[in-house]
């Protein structure tokens, strides 16, 4: 496993998984910047994509939904043809809304600080190695943020988020997620009736992202070893954090959620590889299943798998006292016998709507209450894999821990931290052995 340790400040407690140093939050706080906020009643919200992949090209197309008077005006990524065919798709859809020039689009490493300065609202959905980086330069910039998740694909890197978010809040500056779960409308009233009491107190969870191989990318034989795994991002743990935190992060923030926000004390999880071999797999496993365990005594049974060719679920079942609730249908049984009968949204379309209106209305929400707690989860659950030893909250979160070189020394010029065999492999994280800190 390429993993670096370094000398970052850590929190002493779980307790303080939200709190910050108040020297770091106020060095960052005085930074003299124009906020980027954008006056109630003005015509036009300028938003900016760093990343133009399918994720960003989708949180733009959602974004520009809200009104005519949101444009993209400023576009970056890494490989210039994935952004030119991200401009000209979004064109088409919203012609008169996509209006970036050929000086407006940034290629390159350095593209995103461009971006940024270019608009009101940014845009982060690319490798999630970079993800705290870009929200914290953002965020610095006096910028409101949408960041895909993970939020974050290590220990370091949480931490990072932790004190992003709380930035953010002293600017008076909008955070969202792309947790966009709790914006689905259905499951709003479900967690509402929960809270309330509906299944008694809960026992167990069961949350499942079972599906096939996400997007895969051939080798591309122009380019060098650290190009192709940027290009392939995905399936390199260095720069995605693999599929714990990478996908099954969704089904663990929704428990969280139901949770009321109670982190797991500890964790346990099996994992391997099966059958998804190959370069285009990298170094990633290709199934996960991680327990965690809470204070309060209920148990999270959270299973992910990336294998074509079998069954696929990704349902959240929630096991109280009193009752069982199916989360993906918005029903409950037992006591109460009950299913959501309202009004059904886009939870995508609507969390770009909330920001578009936050940066108007100048009432900014802030996700940091759950991007970081959520991330976190993934990110215990996903070292537990590796190491296949139980790891607690605390351990875990202190960690000096960050896959590959930091996001700052990360290019194409880098020496990529993993390279494949003779067979065309990637090594991976051997259970029992591997040990991450």
């Amino acid at each position: 496993m390429s993993a670096e340790n370094r000398s970052f400040p850590v929190a002493t407690s779980r307790r303080d998984f939200l709190k910050r140093s108040v020297a770091g939050v106020a060095a960052l706080a005085s930074i003299s910047v124009a906020r980027g906020a954008h006056a109630a009643g003005e015509e036009t919200i300028r938003i900016g994509m760093i990343g133009c992949g399918g994720r960003c090209s989708g949180a733009a197309a959602q974004s520009m939904k809200a009104g005519p008077y949101v444009k993209l005006v400023a576009m970056n990524d890494i490989f210039e043809s994935r952004l030119q065919a991200a401009r000209n798709n979004l064109k088409k859809q919203s012609p008169e809304q996509v209006a970036v020039d050929d000086d407006h689009c940034f290629v390159g490493f350095d593209g995103y600080k461009k971006v940024i300065d270019s608009v009101d609202i940014v845009l982060i959905a690319c490798a999630s190695k970079f993800h705290p980086m870009y929200s914290e330069a953002a965020i610095e910039a006096g910028k409101h943020v949408f960041v895909e998740k993970p939020h974050a694909i290590d220990p370091v890197g949480v931490r990072r988020v932790e004190k992003i978010a709380k930035v953010a809040e002293q600017k008076g500056l909008s955070l969202l997620s792309g947790l966009q779960s709790r914006y689905h409308r259905g499951w709003q009233e479900t967690v509402q009736r929960i809270h309330d009491g509906a299944i008694g107190n809960v026992v167990a969870m069961q949350s499942m992202f079972l599906r096939g191989p996400y997007q895969i990318v051939g080798r591309n034989p122009d380019y060098s070893e650290t190009e192709y795994q940027f290009s392939n991002w995905y399936h390199f743990r260095w720069l995605s954090g693999d599929d714990v935190p990478q996908s099954l992060v969704h089904n663990v923030d929704r428990m969280s959620w139901i949770m009321k926000g109670e982190m797991p004390q500890r964790a346990f999880g099996l994992a391997g590889r099966s059958s998804s071999f190959g370069e285009v797999y990298g170094d990633m496993f290709d199934h996960h299943t991680v327990v965690y365990d809470y204070p309060s005594g209920a148990r999270l049974y959270a299973l992910c798998r990336t294998q074509a060719g079998c069954y696929n679920n990704s349902a959240d079942i929630i096991m109280g006292t009193k009752g069982t609730c199916y989360l993906g249908q918005s029903r409950i049984e037992g006591e109460t016998n009950w299913r959501y009968e309202g009004p059904q949204n886009n939870p995508y379309d609507d969390e770009q709507k909330a920001l578009i209106e936050a940066v108007r209305d100048n009432k900014p929400i802030n996700s940091g209450s759950y991007m970081a707690t959520s991330t976190m989860i993934g990110v215990l659950g996903q070292i537990t894999c590796y190491t296949g030893k139980e790891t607690t909250w605390d351990e875990a979160h202190q960690a000096d821990l960050q896959y590959g070189p930091a996001p700052e020394e990360s290019s194409f010029q880098t020496p990529p931290p993993v390279l494949p065999d003779a067979t065309g492999n990637y090594p991976l994280p051997l259970p029992g052995i591997t040990k991450l800190f």
